[in-house]
């Protein structure tokens, strides 16, 4: 079992050199790049099949059983169940169900080898009790799943540094059989944490497109998406005061029945119409400085008067008997009103 046949090493390099190239790809949705995902999804079918067709693995074995160069095939499942969920359809709950099995028969395989710790065998439990609403943390206890998720980041952290550690020198692992073994049981136990991740991350996708709501079916047309298109009539009218603006300002402005096809203005002579097309884009004064003075005098809005010529009297016109005599009269009242109250004479309560 420690000499693996050429064809499953072969399928497998090839699966491995399609993944990387997928991993460090930027672009996910164009056609190649999915036919590149189908192509390495098949590549890892066909080392599976070869795995079955060898006996490569067996459950009357325990993992030291297990050669270390055979160590890497217990990871076809998980890199199948991971580029499964690169895939792109129009059927998003099949691809997820898909990728959700691979990922069940990673775990019962290594669970079978007894690689799973005591906290992985209990979330395998809880997946297995409730599948549709698994989660890595507490849903209830809000503190306890904060509690939950710092752990797991702090256990992914620590399985990350100790990947780097060991690839760090190639050529040790090449000479120290042990340490090479470490370096792919680490690489397992880090997959089975990515995996109860993926197994959370497709709960929680399938729960959102459960609800939502059935495609249309073929050949019909999607409904519009504004609620006041569910209301239109028949005959095309629509309660919309603008029309599409790639219905442009051709065709006529009324329908047979007299109802508007495109939104117009009435005008009452063409000249008003030639004077607005080249007018400016802001609102022009419409009267003058001036005038709105003018108008603010009429309102009231204005007051006169004051500053430094309120204090000049104006001269008296001798002609004037009638005029003179009122001042005279003003004069007189204003010294007869001085000598009876005299200066200080109100000031009664501050005498000294």
């Amino acid at each position: 079992m420690s000499e693996e046949p050429q064809t499953l090493k072969g399928a497998w390099q090839s699966a491995e050199n399609k993944r990387r190239q997928i991993e460090t790809s930027w672009e996910t949705n164009t056609p190649a790049h999915q036919a590149l995902v189908n192509a390495a999804i098949s590549s890892y079918e066909q080392c599976l099949r070869i795995q079955d067709q060898i006996a490569l693995f067996s459950p009357n074995e325990s993992l030291e059983d297990i050669a270390t160069n055979d160590l890497h095939h217990l990871l076809s499942q998980y890199r199948l169940a991971d580029l499964v969920q690169r895939l792109s359809s129009q059927d998003r709950k099949a691809v997820l169900r898909r990728a959700q099995d691979s990922y069940e028969k990673f775990l019962r395989q290594l669970d079978l080898y007894d690689m799973l710790t005591s906290s992985d065998l209990k979330l395998l439990e809880q997946y297995r009790d409730s599948p549709t609403t698994f989660s890595t943390a507490s849903t209830s206890d809000p503190a306890a799943r904060r509690e939950t998720k710092i752990l797991r980041f702090k256990q992914e952290k620590d399985l990350k540094q100790k990947l780097q550690h060991l690839q760090q020198n190639p050529a040790a692992l090449q000479n120290d059989d042990d340490m090479y073994r470490s370096l792919q049981l680490t690489q397992i136990e880090f997959c089975v944490h990515q995996t109860y991740q993926s197994l959370e991350s497709i709960a929680q996708e399938l729960h959102i497109l459960s609800r939502a709501p059935p495609p249309p079916p073929p050949g019909q047309e999607s409904l519009p998406f504004d609620a006041r298109e569910r209301y239109k009539n028949n005959d095309g009218y629509s309660e919309k005061l603008d029309g599409p603006m790639s219905a442009g300002l051709s065709g006529p402005m009324l329908s047979k029945d007299g109802k508007p096809l495109r939104p117009f203005t009435l005008l009452n002579t063409r000249q008003t119409l030639k004077d607005g097309v080249f007018r400016p884009d802001h609102s022009l004064p419409t009267m003058t400085i001036d005038e709105y003075l003018d108008e603010e005098k009429r309102r009231g809005g204005m007051i006169e008067g004051g500053g430094a010529q309120s204090g000049i009297k104006p001269e008296v016109d001798e002609d004037d008997l009638d005029k003179a005599d009122e001042e005279t009269m003003k004069a007189r009242a204003w010294d007869e009103y001085v000598e009876h109250n005299p200066k200080g004479s109100g000031n009664t309560l501050n005498r000294g």
